[in-house]
């Protein structure tokens, strides 16, 4: 890793890298929370199936919000740990 903070540096790349991945997930989260949620509960009451007893647009709101959300915390995780240890900060490196 270079040392001096240069425009272009490593550092600058690795703070990009898990930005975007920040920006993604938080872009992910809001569709699931507020889109499916609330903003297209109608329509996907309408076109998707019951599960259970509920019509989908309900479930997602109350059940499928928090699976999707742990999913997205995985998936955080595992980016996260890639982007570490393409730039040297893996479990071995310490």
């Amino acid at each position: 890793m270079n040392s001096p903070e240069t425009p272009g540096s490593d550092s600058d790349r690795y703070w990009k890298q898990c930005l975007n991945v920040v920006y993604i997930i938080l872009g992910i989260w809001a569709f699931i929370s507020l889109g499916c949620g609330v903003l297209f509960r109608e329509f996907l009451d309408k076109t998707m199936p019951n599960v259970g007893h509920a019509p989908f647009g309900f479930w997602m709101a109350q059940q499928g919000a928090i699976i999707g959300f742990l999913i997205l915390l995985f998936v955080y995780m595992i980016a996260m740990n890639g982007i570490d240890r393409r730039h040297g900060f893996g479990k071995d490196d310490e």
